[in-house]
């Protein structure tokens, strides 16, 4: 559950380093792929999916005599890992955020581009089937996220499915959460790795903060970053101009890049000199945020921050947070710096439509049915911890605690450019993704609440 919320290759190509040393490979010779020819089961499948609304459908090969399934319903993409023995299971995924301006999609082929981190291998090989449904948007996409999910579960069970599971990461626990709390009865059991399993309020607030407290700190240095300082909007577009040589993903991934060079250059400064003005500002920096002060777990949410606000206005009908009254206090700081910390810090007010559409797509209430299964990195460079901290209290408040399982597992890290590591978002191993799964999966199943080493 991790392939698709991972940090984005901005952030390790950042000195370019990567692509000067890649080893260069030979042409390989692509032979055609073989004509899938289904099986009598199989082809009553496709019939029963065709009566049931898929179109577009395209059958091809899966491992071991399965069958992958690509196709559209109502206009939206999916794609279904059908396995020979397919015993009446199937896990609907929810999919991690993606840059406003790219292309909602889904793998083609989920068991080789597997965005849920080893889960959908482990499924297959259980005779479990798995799915996937497209956003109608990229950014932020719970609302299409779910209704897309809750079209692809009324399909799946025209094909034969008896019992569903909810799976995501990153936004995709967005999902997850939405799904089990407005559709009560439709899933068994659920998991979310990583996921905005709080809302996405405190999480806006935390992302607009810390790119507010980075324009200050950093103005007039060498490691501010570009664009507009609004922290309403968002700082650069996602979208090239007319007549830019530079389009689709490589544009917003240069985007990307001028928005992180500047970090990963204070912390090569702050590297230097771990008690010098550099060192100081991140420490405020991340203070300020919430979040570690390390140049993935500053990078990430600043440039998601300042590539996504634009998004979330139009989304959400407005801005969903407002820091009117809010006095912050950065460590380190005089009270004269500090007032003038407040002074220079934007102002602005959450918008009441905003607000009620974050609630619905999605503020957890606490309030569903099914067990669920939530793992989090304790240091997490993009959803903090605090997220799954903040879902526990509020499903021990609506008095739900015996339907959920939370689980904290060690941070992670990878290199990064300049002799730099930062914290990963959704780390996981394949091993603790599925561990996640079983875990939920033993408990729907046996009634039995798994204990405290299920995931480790």
């Amino acid at each position: 559950m991790t392939a698709l919320a991972v940090l984005p290759a901005a952030l390790l190509l950042a000195s370019g380093a990567a692509a000067q040393t890649a080893p260069v490979r030979a042409t390989a010779v692509v032979q055609p792929a073989p004509v899938f020819a289904p099986t009598r089961a199989q082809a009553a499948m496709l019939e029963r999916a065709r009566r049931g609304g898929g179109k577009d459908l395209v059958a091809t090969a899966g491992p071991d005599g399965g069958m992958i399934l690509n196709g559209t319903i109502e206009g939206r993409r999916f794609v279904l890992g059908l396995p020979i023995g397919w015993n009446g299971e199937i896990a609907l995924f929810g999919q991690g955020y993606g840059t406003p301006g790219s292309t909602p999609t889904v793998p083609a082929d989920p068991l080789t581009e597997d965005p849920s981190g080893g889960t959908f291998r482990h499924l297959y090989g259980k005779d479990i089937a798995f799915g996937i449904a497209a956003f109608d948007k990229s950014g932020v996409a719970t609302q299409s996220g779910a209704l897309n999910a809750m079209r692809l579960r009324a399909l799946s069970g025209k094909m034969g499915a008896r019992r569903f599971y909810a799976l995501g990461g990153s936004m995709g626990g967005s999902i997850v959460m939405t799904l089990i709390e407005r559709f009560p009865k439709a899933f068994s059991g659920a998991v979310a790795m990583c996921g905005v399993t709080e809302g996405w309020v405190p999480l806006v607030q935390q992302l607009t903060d810390t790119r507010g407290a980075y324009d200050i700190l950093t103005a007039g240095t060498p490691y501010a970053i570009p664009g507009d300082k609004d922290l309403t909007r968002s700082a650069l577009p996602t979208v090239p101009p007319a007549g830019s040589s530079v389009t689709g993903d490589a544009f917003r991934e240069q985007q990307k890049f001028k928005l992180i060079a500047p970090v990963l250059a204070l912390f090569q400064a702050a590297k230097k000199d771990p008690q010098g003005r550099e060192a100081k500002i991140i420490r405020q920096i991340a203070a300020v945020g919430g979040f570690a002060p390390d140049p993935a777990a500053i990078g990430a949410p600043l440039y998601s921050a300042a590539l996504g606000m634009d998004d979330i206005v139009a989304t959400m009908g407005g801005i969903p947070i407002g820091n009117r009254d809010r006095v912050y206090a950065p460590p380190e700081m005089t009270p004269d710096e500090a007032a003038d910390f407040n002074r220079r810090m934007q102002r602005y007010d959450a918008d009441p439509a905003a607000i009620a559409y974050a609630r619905d797509w999605h503020q957890s209430i606490g309030r569903f049915r099914v067990p669920l299964v939530t793992v989090h990195q304790t240091i997490d460079s993009l959803v903090p911890y605090s997220q799954s901290e903040a879902l526990g209290r509020i499903v021990a408040k609506a008095g739900n605690g015996a339907r959920i399982a939370q689980y904290a597992v060690p941070p992670t890290k990878f290199p990064l450019p300049g002799g730099l590591e930062g914290y990963s978002h959704c780390g996981f191993t394949p091993a603790q993704n599925v561990a996640a799964f079983e875990a939920m999966r033993n408990w729907v199943t046996t009634g039995k609440r798994p204990g405290p080493e299920a995931v480790q």
